[in-house]
């Protein structure tokens, strides 16, 4: 059914709109949502074979050839996906160029219909890394909150020559007392060689806090950090999970009050608790819908950076979090940012893609000339 709707129609960004750098990505439909790689709909194309998208080289068997980098979500599922009314987009880089393929509406209600799990909370969307797998569950009273954080993983099949079904472990957490899970997407990142899942809790009062969960000793799943109760009118929001320092160790960077004050803040895991390195203000952050802003993988050995609109939305920041929180350049879009951010590519080299509020789509070299002083 997807191979027959989705139609091999690639072809280069189109720029419509120079300015600073930006072009308008040249698209048959008005885009309402988008996603960027790593997401379950960009994994579920890059997985399908139905597009020639190139995969990472494999180890040498060199035992002194250095080790290659752990794949991140650049690799794994290197597309972003756009949709609206009319139809959808698998975008990808060649090079220096966005191209689309374009996507049937039929084909992109199904994707889009996987992210939410069976017994999750409606509407919400489930991280998703390898076997892992977290998703809220157990609604609550409040739209999009959750009394459980539900973490699946497929255990190993041994060789046999019968079908067998996958088994799959599964753990639900509490979020603490008088808390929920707020309506945050989960996200998974890989700590020292071992999976954590980040969310965020809400509650009691107009406080919320992002919280840290691994497994112990004996592998049985819990949280084992969480940040100081932040206070704001709506809780905490994931920004990005990254090696903002360069130092192998992927760091979080949330938004507090991202309708409000717009405060970036980074997060750093160490000897079980979390602490703020840094913080900034003047950002627009992410909702539970949308993902506002985009970590650009730097290449292997550096840093990585984030990408998010400034609190006015109509600037779009490029941020180093390396050492601290310092602003590389701010570019001016053709309109609001409003539908999400995502990147595609590595450090300079990264396209940013940026959907604005009139349906448009925005394409931002990582490394773009003519930006605007902050």
């Amino acid at each position: 059914m997807v191979a027959a709707l989705l139609l091999i129609l690639a072809a280069p960004a189109v720029a419509a709109e120079p300015a600073g750098g930006v072009t308008i990505l040249d698209l048959p439909f008005s885009v309402k949502a988008m996603r960027g790689p790593g997401s379950e709909v960009a994994l579920a194309v890059s997985t399908s074979g139905l597009l020639p998208i190139a995969r990472p080289k494999p180890a040498s068997a060199d035992p002194k050839a250095r080790p290659a980098p752990t794949p991140d979500e650049t690799e794994i599922a290197p597309v972003a996906v756009v949709w609206g009314e009319g139809g959808g987009a698998v975008l990808s880089l060649d090079g220096d160029t966005v191209k689309t393929t374009l996507i049937g509406a039929e084909a992109m209600e199904g994707l889009a219909a996987s992210e939410t799990p069976r017994g999750a909370v409606p509407g919400s969307r489930r991280a998703l890394s390898g076997p892992l797998s977290a998703y809220l569950s157990g609604p609550t009273g409040a739209t999009g909150r959750a009394s459980g954080l539900t973490i699946r993983e497929r255990q190993p099949v041994g060789t046999t020559s019968e079908p067998t079904a996958v088994p799959v472990a599964s753990a639900t957490l509490a979020p603490g007392a008088d808390a929920v899970f707020a309506a945050r997407r989960p996200r998974i990142a890989t700590i020292d060689g071992t999976p954590v899942i980040v969310a965020v809790t809400a509650g009691p009062g107009a406080v919320s806090a992002l919280v840290l969960a691994a497994k112990d000793a004996a592998g049985a799943w819990s949280v084992v950090a969480r940040t100081p109760p932040q206070s704001g009118a709506t809780p905490l929001a994931v920004a990005g999970l990254g090696d903002f320092a360069g130092s192998g160790r992927p760091q979080a960077a949330t938004i507090r009050e991202p309708d409000g004050v717009g405060v970036l803040q980074l997060w750093s895991y160490a000897d079980g608790a979390l602490s703020l390195s840094a913080e900034a203000p003047g950002y627009a952050g992410p909702t539970a819908e949308i993902d506002l802003a985009a970590v650009i993988p730097g290449e292997p050995g550096q840093a990585a950076a984030l990408a998010l609109p400034a609190a006015d939305r109509d600037t779009l920041a490029i941020v180093s979090l390396q050492g601290g929180i310092a602003e590389r350049a701010r570019i001016l879009l053709p309109g609001p940012a409003a539908l999400g951010v995502a990147v595609l590519g590595r450090g300079g080299r990264a396209r940013i893609l940026v959907g604005l509020a009139d349906g448009r789509l925005a394409v931002i070299p990582a490394n773009a000339a003519g930006a605007v002083s902050p």
